[in-house]
């Protein structure tokens, strides 16, 4: 993997010497490799003419030199001491064109660029090095605008987002567009905080990465280019070309102006890794409750977001109360598994992965009982799964059950951990709240309430039936005497048209009122 930052030439644009072997005018030569063909990617970064047997001390690295050797025939302490001389100055390498003064590859020149690992190139038919000069550098010149021209546009689109207040996401994707591959972004313990790029050539991507992160820093082919995040001495993370087609000098152009804007992004925005770790999350579970995107497609990027996921337990969970950062600092109390993200309406879910042979309803239930001892928040949670394909139902059952303890005066008396068959009837018409027969039921039941605009009478009516129609309780809740609350309940018969001494009629009244609250919710 090359690192943009530890390149010796920065985004300098540069040609291998592979590329230069392979132009017209040098193929014209007959050019043949005589030592040192493992190095032909080194980069070249200009061609340099010269016959002086110490051209060494003239060199600053990098150069092409072109020779015709007519001072180191018939010396080969010369010959050897020249091609160390470019060894010294990391000269890219060295061409030798046969004629007169060498009609064959000197010998002691291949030895010791051999030995030094220089690749040494000998040209069998004469050639001008005039064009080869003229050819390379013109090329590095034309490489070098369009470098200078593309870091500028590069710079301009990105720093529009940013001003323009763009997400994270924004910008990667507009990075993905730029480098054409996927694009990675990695905390320092190689867990992917963010992606961008093609669907399939990303998911391709995470799906070994595994490997990728533990070779992090090592090779991994042409393409695979990094830069490192942080600033102000801190390290925080690395952002990540994956399997770029570009030329490793755009390559790492891109890499650097990239992880400068989000750098910058970072510091304009006071953002953190941590809270790009919190959108990550956030975006796979939104994923997965919504059912858009298949369950198996979001796998990979569980598994790189941190989440294990090889013969796991899950348990799908929906809190009602503490955000994302308090369930976070339990869940590494506990010392569990899982992901955080928060939802709509002060919701926040969380996946739970634990080991097959841990006890998922017992860690459930000391997770949850943790979190109302220090914040009385109300834990919803589906049954624990095994398939990673069902966890999207689970955490659809999960948010369902949630939604029917919103209202924190039925939390009271909850378990410490809410279950499908703790909501009873609330539950089957919070889950039912949005169908229309439902709504005008509703409308038709309540209309003598709703349309009188009287919220008391309607919190009255409430408290009732929520206490099991119990007149005594009713009247200490709402701090009125029994008189007062029976003329109460006469007023809400009348307009309703019910008696709600009778069951089957107050029934009615009680589904119609959950109905409404659930959809004024």
């Amino acid at each position: 993997m090359t690192t943009a930052s530890q390149t010796p030439y920065g985004w300098e644009p540069v040609l291998s010497v592979r590329q230069v072997l392979s132009l017209e005018r040098v193929l014209a030569g007959e050019p043949e490799v005589v030592a040192g063909a493992g190095q032909l990617d080194r980069p070249v970064r200009w061609v340099h003419v010269a016959e002086a047997a110490d051209v060494g001390v003239m060199l600053s690295g990098g150069e092409m030199v072109l020779t015709t050797g007519v001072l180191l025939a018939g010396d080969e302490a010369k010959q050897a001491e020249y091609v160390q001389s470019l060894h010294r100055a990391e000269a890219a390498a060295v061409v030798l064109g046969l004629g007169r003064a060498f009609p064959a590859p000197p010998e002691a020149m291949r030895r010791a660029a051999d030995r030094c690992g220089l690749p040494m190139v000998v040209l069998h038919r004469p050639f001008p090095f005039a064009e080869l000069t003229e050819e390379v550098q013109s090329r590095l010149v034309r490489r070098k605008f369009a470098a200078v021209s593309l870091s500028e546009s590069v710079r301009t689109a990105l720093t529009g987002l940013i001003t323009a207040g763009a997400p994270l996401q924004r910008l990667l994707d507009e990075i993905a567009v730029h480098s054409g591959c996927p694009v990675v972004v990695t905390n320092l313990a190689h867990r992917v905080l963010a992606t961008a790029g093609e669907r399939p050539a990303v998911d391709d991507v995470l799906r070994d990465w595994e490997r990728i992160a533990r070779q992090a820093g090592a090779a991994h082919g042409d393409g695979w280019i990094s830069a490192e995040l942080g600033g102000r001495g801190e390290r925080w993370g690395r952002l990540l070309l994956c399997g770029h087609r570009g030329g490793a000098a755009t390559g790492r152009l891109l890499a650097d102006r990239a992880a400068e804007a989000l750098v910058l992004h970072r510091m304009l925005g006071g953002s953190s890794a941590a809270s790009w770790e919190e959108q990550s999350a956030q975006g796979l579970l939104t994923d997965l409750v919504s059912g858009v995107v298949p369950a198996r497609t979001l796998l990979p990027r569980a598994r790189a977001a941190g989440l294990p996921v090889n013969r796991r337990t899950f348990v799908p969970l929906v809190v009602l109360g503490p955000g994302p950062e308090e369930l976070d600092r339990v869940l590494r109390l506990l010392g569990l598994s899982g992901l955080v993200a928060e939802l709509a309406d002060g919701a926040a879910a969380v996946l739970l992965s634990l080991a097959r042979d841990q006890d998922a309803m017992a860690l459930t239930g000391h997770f949850a009982a943790r979190l109302r001892a220090g914040s009385g928040a109300v834990v919803a949670a589906a049954d624990a799964r095994t398939a990673w394909d069902e966890v999207p139902a689970g955490l659809r059952e999960a948010r369902h059950v949630a939604d029917a303890v919103a209202d924190s005066s039925h939390a009271l008396g909850l378990p410490d951990v809410v279950r499908l068959g703790d909501v009873h009837l609330r539950g089957l018409v919070r889950l039912l709240r949005d169908d229309p027969h439902v709504q005008s039921f509703a409308e038709r039941e309540l209309d003598g309430l709703l349309c009188a605009a009287e919220p008391e009478l309607l919190g009255v009516l409430r408290t009732y039936l929520a206490t099991g129609r119990n007149k005594s309780r009713t009247a200490q809740l709402h701090h009125v005497s029994r008189p007062a609350l029976y003329r109460r309940l006469e007023a809400i018969q009348t307009r309703l048209g019910v008696d709600l001494d009778d069951f089957e009629q107050a029934a009615s009244v009680h589904i119609a009122l959950l109905a409404h609250d659930a959809q004024q919710r």
